[in-house]
């Protein structure tokens, strides 16, 4: 929420100005809640309540059509000022309760990330998801589009000024389950170039290709056939990173296995195996239920007989 000035002068005794001087550099807005770090077990743990509690909002740059006074906007919302952290004016990221289910809702209005305070490695991940309606610019003639980007690290707004670096499982119409790396985050995929632009697990001649952080590296490879329910209806995503290895699973099927998971920074490669979560909004009205984590040593043997690792 956008904060009004405020004559401190009145707040700053002693005792009162210490307080605020805390709240202006830690980072909160008056009127919200601290997020919480959480602790991962080997039993499912909710991710979701209805305060957003273990999730932290950064959001990007506004479109010129979106209507909100008082903040800077752009044609490309791929440049110019974010909105930043906690600060989250047109509700993009909110909770309600449905059959006393919490169902987060995703408006979509304005690019942004809900993120995991806490960093998670060797863990299991699920939701459901399922599209909404509304779409919006930039995207309001192209598809549905959202993510889940995973082992995210490093600062808020690094890709486009709004996501940060890492590794997601694609959540488009068509796509979901598809594997793309950002900015630092470098993996291998049993895959091939169809064409310039073009890379797609076949199943056929496949060979290991490098993924991500420059080199000339293809940045986004597709899954093999879409595994997908029509919209509006509720999908189950799965992610589950093992040491440096992840596999993503729609609807019981794993379409994408990613091995070598790594970043590169300053030219220094580095292993990539835990991060925080991070869901996007990205032009399109979404839903989730039912966010869980575990922790896990291995992959579950229903899974191992879908891939080779």
């Amino acid at each position: 929420m956008k904060i009004k000035k405020i004559n401190l002068s009145i707040f700053l005794t002693p005792k009162r100005g210490l307080l605020v001087l805390f709240l202006m550099y830690s980072g909160l807005s008056f009127g919200q809640s601290e997020s919480k770090s959480f602790t991962i077990s080997s039993e499912w743990q909710d991710l979701l309540d209805e305060k957003l509690s273990y999730w932290e909002i950064f959001m990007g740059v506004p479109h010129s059509t979106v209507a909100l006074g008082g903040y800077p906007k752009s044609e490309n919302v791929h440049i110019g000022t974010p909105l930043g952290l906690h600060n989250d004016p047109k509700n993009v990221f909110s909770t309600a309760k449905e059959k006393e289910k919490i169902i987060l809702k995703i408006t979509g209005e304005i690019y942004g990330g809900l993120t995991t305070v806490t960093t998670f490695g060797n863990y299991h991940l699920r939701a459901k998801f399922k599209w909404g309606e509304k779409k919006w610019e930039p995207r309001l003639k192209l598809k549905r589009d959202n993510g889940i980007l995973y082992h995210c690290h490093g600062e808020h707004g690094a890709f486009w000024n709004v996501w940060m670096s890492g590794l997601e499982c694609q959540v488009q119409e068509g796509d979901m389950g598809d594997f793309v790396t950002l900015v630092h985050a470098r993996a291998d995929v049993i895959s091939t170039k169809i064409k310039e632009n073009l890379y797609q697990v076949t199943g056929v001649k496949d060979t290991l290709i490098t993924y991500g952080a420059g080199n000339k590296n293809p940045g986004y490879c597709h899954i093999k056939k879409h595994n997908e329910k029509p919209n509006g209806q509720w999908n189950t995503i799965e992610i589950i990173c093992v040491n440096n290895q992840s596999i993503h699973i729609v609807n019981d099927k794993v379409v994408m296995v990613v091995r070598n998971t790594k970043k590169v920074i300053n030219g220094e490669e580095k292993a990539l195996t835990d991060g925080k979560i991070q869901l996007q909004s990205e032009g399109a009205e979404a839903y989730y239920k039912d966010i869980q984590i575990r922790s896990v040593k291995e992959f579950p043997e229903r899974y191992k007989k879908q891939i080779r690792l």
